[in-house]
């Protein structure tokens, strides 16, 4: 499970941080290399890049919580046959008094 939750907080942190930037001015508006036209258009893939990355894993520790219930509901219906079978192993006992 802390395989989900790590790309999580970095993702978290990731987003921490691109918030932050905001109060530093425009992303891609840099002087010198990357400022200008070329710096907002590499700024706008990455922040593509980080709101797909981020998408997929969510979709990742979705599908691993719902890989848990069925697994719990499993367990649960196999606790639940050994309850029955003892409850018929007691019902039994009482019987043959």
């Amino acid at each position: 499970m802390a395989r989900f939750l790590r790309p999580g907080i970095r993702s978290f942190v990731t987003s921490q941080l691109r918030m932050s930037s905001d109060q530093l001015g425009e992303l891609g508006k840099g002087a010198g290399k990357g400022g200008g036209a070329m710096g907002k258009r590499q700024a706008a893939e990455e922040e593509l890049y980080f709101k797909r990355k981020e998408k997929e894993q969510l979709a990742a520790l979705r599908q691993h919580h719902e890989e848990e219930i069925d697994h719990h509901k499993k367990e649960i219906e196999r606790l639940q046959r050994d309850i029955d079978r003892h409850k018929g192993k007691i019902r039994k006992l009482k019987h043959d008094d």
